[in-house]
């Protein structure tokens, strides 16, 4: 899938095809945020136009927007697994954190 991105927003498209329309919603934030359009052209205008009356909403009810990905999240491994990472990261001489980051970099070639 490939995601539209606006202001570091992003956003999915999908296919309709009893409306035969395409549609989409912000992701990685907990808002609802929908948009819809017949074409490629309406669906990134949609879009951009989401993100932006997202962020005007927001600021007119005094509320932060959302940011998509804060840094920060919580995965659940299995104990043996969490051991395990705890082990190799203290023999490497990093925390639990550092090694999981640079996991993560490595599986996504940073």
């Amino acid at each position: 899938m490939k995601l539209l991105k606006h202001k570091g927003y992003y956003g999915s498209v999908e296919f309709s095809a009893e409306d035969s329309c395409l549609f989409g919603q912000l992701q990685f934030i907990n808002a609802l945020v929908t948009y819809e359009g017949e074409s490629v052209a309406e669906i990134e205008h949609s879009f951009r136009d989401a993100v932006e009356d997202y962020i005007k909403t927001c600021e007119q009810l005094g509320y932060e927007p959302e940011k998509p990905c804060k840094g920060s999240f919580n995965v659940r491994i299995g104990s043996e697994l969490h051991r395990n990472a705890l082990i190799c990261a203290k023999n490497m001489g990093i925390n639990l954190n550092e090694f999981v980051k640079n996991s993560i970099e490595k599986a996504i070639h940073i």
